[in-house]
Formats: structure tokens, C-alpha cells, sequence
């Protein structure tokens, strides 16, 4: 089979927020090595045609693989830039935290990657891994053990012993799961240096947590905590995330230098100001809550939460568009590996969710899942767009995207993913069965009362 692939007739969109364009795009190995504009009069609208019309193969006697894209639309592959790949869609933090081994957590994640790609995710970040596998689970995808999308990785989340969204299933100090837990500057920056030590490229801090005499999160990082933190791993030339579901904690984090907030849940003009100083990007993962809100009924999913998530969206939503309008980047992320976000599912609804409640163009959303997406994978310049000299992750899609990003979601609208240069097999990931104890089970979901039976 040639290494060599034409995409033909397609409209393109390049993921650079701008308009489509008729045209052909040549791949080679894992490289775009032209995008041809067919359409003349489209190119002279342009003002950067010199980079959407490339020149010459270093292949041209070899006889390329043709898709034929009449009437479809070609795009970058999209970049979800905040998964967790090796969580295994857990129905509970108590089953996430207490009924997984390093063994099978790994083969289920194999497992799990292939769904991603074949609901055109061809890239991913994953701030925080179980067991600390982050960099094997990357390392493996490279090597052509398992295929998968992309990967930048972190190793664990630092927490300090306030603890996260799992409370005080977190404990004292010690590692459970996907969190270790560091009580002073010394031991946060120890612990950074050993996650880069293993091949981290983020690492992440969840700088807000759960307590229970507290409404929400509140921070539990102090901001020099959190700069230490920041100093030690860009001393060594790593990024650092951070989860932030308070203003004031998404304030500090921009303030210390985290160079990705996750979520920035209620942030203020403080926060915004914060961000803009200081260069950072934002993820706003709305996808989980949006879920929750809109289908959580239909799976028996606890409803308590339901006003205070769509309160989230609403209350960020306004400052994410102003954040968007001032030229922070925003990133789309699924947090996909929970039970109301399985793998495969739901990756392409933060675009929907952007233009619904940011008021983002189907274009701008696109970028933000694309071009956007490429700080998270830490290749700026190289990946996330359909332009000569960009890595070869492409996808063929019924129809246009540019009017409605919900078709996205719809994989039989997925024509051809093609990742690495390579084409994506899009059949079905063949449906596992549950291994025993992975699960857990509820005798019941509330009290069975004598007077209730017997009144």
C-alpha cells in the first residue's frame, strides 16, 4: 500500500477558524504535504494562500491512495484535551478508587483507545492517569503495541490532603488511584520532579476540592504552593494543568503560572485579567455537567446536582465568551472515561456546548477542538490543522460541520479518520463483558421502610 494518500473534491476546513475552502490535500507518511486549492476564486479571497496552496513531493512517482471527497468536508482530526484514558468509565469515585488493579486497568484502557479514534479523536490529553501509567500507556501507543490516538500525558494529580472531588475517599498523605497526596512545598516540588523523572509532559494539580460542610469546591492550594509547583516543572521544561472549580483558585493558578486551567468554573474579572497576563489557555469541560443536566435521568444518574451544574455552565459561560473574545484560547475537552462520558461517545459535544452557551461561530468551536487543541499535546504549529507541513491527522465527514458541529457526534458521519497518515479501521471495538468485582453494585438506592410497604 503507498504511503501516500490523496484526499480529493472535499471543502476543507482548515481549523484555523477560517471559511471552508474547495480543495486537495496530499499526504505523505505522516505529513500534509499540500493542500491544493481547486476552487480559483476561493484562493484569491484569501490573504494567506501561500499556506493553504502547497508545492511539490518528494514522492511524486509513486501513485497515491485516492478518497474521493466529493461533497464531503475534510478537517483535522479533533484534539480532546482533557480525557482520562485510564479511569475505565467508573460508576462511582468509590469504584474508581477501590476496584482496580494496575493489570487490568491497563488492558481495559487498550481496550478503551481504539473507541477514540474511531469517533475521529485522534489526539488526547490526559492530566492524570491511574497507578501512574501515563507515560507507559503514551510510550506503548507510539510503538504500535496498541493503537490509539496522540498522547501527552501526566503521570498523577497533586493533591494536598483537603483533598478533590472524591473528598475524603483521598487520604493523608500516601498515593489511591490517580492522586498523590503532598502536604508541603518540599514534598511538591520532590514529587513533580519525579513525575518528569517518568516521562510526564503536564503535570497537574487539582487545586479545588470537595469538603462536606462546604457548598462546591473551594481552593486548596495556597497560590505559593501552586507557583513552586510551577517554577520546578518549567525549570525542567514541562507544562503544568491545573483543575480549578472556584474564582479565586482559577485567580491563583493564572497568577502562578499554571499554563492550562481546566474548567475555571465561576472565574471573575479578577481571574480574567489573570489569565490574559499571564498567557494561560482555558478547558472549560463542560461536557460532563452538560451531560448530567440533559440525559443523566435517562441512565439513572443522581439528580441532586442538576441546578447547581447548569448554574456552573451559565455562571462561566459569559466569562469564558469574553475570555474568547480577548484572544485566550479555549480548549475542548470531554473528560471522557466516567460512565456519563464513555469513551467513543461524547468527544465532539464541547463544540455543540461552546456555541450553545458561549456563543462561539461552528467554525470558532471547530478551532477550539483543533488548532486550539494542539497546546494541550504541547505541538503548536505542527498539529490540530489541515496545512501543508502539519502532521497527517485528517478527517472525511458527510457533510458540514461549519453549520452544525453536532454532526460530529454522529459517527456514522465519519467517513474516513485517518491518523498518523494512516486510515483509521472504523469498525466496532467488539463489546467486552464485565470482569468480576468491577462493578459496584447497590442493594438499593434509598431506605425499603416497613410503612412504606405496608401503608
Amino acid at each position: 500500500m503507498s504511503d501516500r494518500l490523496l484526499i480529493r473534491g472535499g471543502t476543507v476546513i482548515d481549523g484555523n477558524g477560517a471559511d471552508p475552502l474547495q480543495a486537495d490535500v496530499l499526504i505523505e507518511g505522516d505529513n500534509i504535504v499540500s493542500v491544493r486549492a481547486t476552487d480559483i476564486g476561493q484562493v484569491d479571497a484569501r490573504h494567506d494562500t501561500e499556506q493553504v496552496v502547497g508545492h511539490g513531493s518528494s514522492s511524486r512517482g509513486v501513485e497515491p491512495t485516492v478518497i474521493d471527497a466529493t461533497g464531503c468536508t475534510v478537517m483535522p482530526g479533533l484534539i480532546d484535551a482533557h480525557v482520562h484514558a485510564t479511569f475505565g468509565e467508573p460508576m462511582s469515585n468509590d469504584e474508581l478508587f477501590f476496584h482496580r488493579d494496575h493489570t487490568l486497568a491497563a488492558l481495559i484502557c487498550a481496550q478503551n483507545l481504539p473507541k477514540m479514534l474511531r469517533a475521529g479523536v485522534t489526539s488526547i490529553m490526559d492530566p492524570d492517569t491511574l497507578f501512574r501509567m501515563g507515560p507507559s500507556i503514551r510510550d506503548a501507543v507510539e510503538a504500535g503495541i496498541t493503537p490509539g490516538p496522540r498522547i501527552a500525558t501526566g503521570v498523577t494529580a497533586l493533591l494536598t490532603s483537603v483533598g478533590g472531588t472524591a473528598g475524603r475517599l483521598i487520604p493523608d498523605s500516601g498515593s489511591v488511584a490517580y492522586a498523590v497526596v503532598v502536604s508541603t512545598i518540599d514534598e511538591m516540588v520532590t514529587e513533580t520532579r519525579r513525575q518528569i523523572k517518568e516521562g510526564a509532559d503536564w503535570i497537574k494539580i487539582h487545586a479545588t476540592g470537595s469538603i462536606p460542610t462546604h457548598r462546591g469546591e473551594l481552593q486548596v492550594w495556597t497560590f505559593n504552593e501552586m507557583r513552586a509547583v510551577c517554577d520546578t516543572a518549567h525549570g525542567l521544561g514541562v507544562p503544568v494543568t491545573a483543575h480549578c472549580r472556584n474564582a479565586s483558585s482559577t485567580l491563583d493558578a493564572a497568577r502562578a503560572g499554571v499554563d492550562l486551567i481546566l474548567h475555571a468554573s465561576y472565574f471573575d474579572e479578577a481571574g480574567l485579567e489573570a489569565v490574559i497576563e499571564s498567557g494561560a489557555a482555558l478547558c472549560p469541560t463542560f461536557t460532563f455537567l452538560a451531560n448530567l443536566c440533559d440525559h443523566g435521568d435517562k441512565v439513572g444518574a443522581a439528580t441532586n446536582m442538576i441546578d447547581i451544574f447548569r448554574g456552573e455552565i451559565e455562571a462561566t459561560a459569559s466569562m469564558m465568551h469574553r475570555a474568547h473574545a480577548a484572544g485566550v484560547p479555549i480548549l475542548c475537552g470531554s473528560e471522557s472515561g466516567f460512565v456519563l462520558t464513555p469513551y467513543g461517545e461524547w468527544h465532539a459535544r464541547e463544540m455543540g456546548v461552546l456555541v450553545e452557551e458561549i456563543g462561539l461561530t461552528p467554525l470558532e468551536a471547530i478551532r477550539c477542538a483543533t488548532e486550539h487543541g494542539a497546546i494541550a499535546m504541547k505541538r503548536q504549529g505542527a498539529l490540530g490543522r489541515v496545512a501543508e507541513g502539519y502532521l497527517a491527522d485528517v478527517l472525511v465527514v458527510d457533510g458540514d460541520p461549519s453549520r452544525d458541529v453536532a454532526i460530529l457526534c454522529d459517527r456514522s458521519r465519519l467517513l474516513h479518520v485517518i491518523s498518523r497518515g494512516r486510515t483509521v479501521d472504523l469498525a466496532p471495538v467488539p463489546e467486552r463483558s464485565l470482569v468480576p468485582g468491577e462493578r459496584v453494585g447497590m442493594w438499593a438506592t434509598e431506605p425499603l421502610r416497613w410503612s412504606e410497604v405496608n401503608s
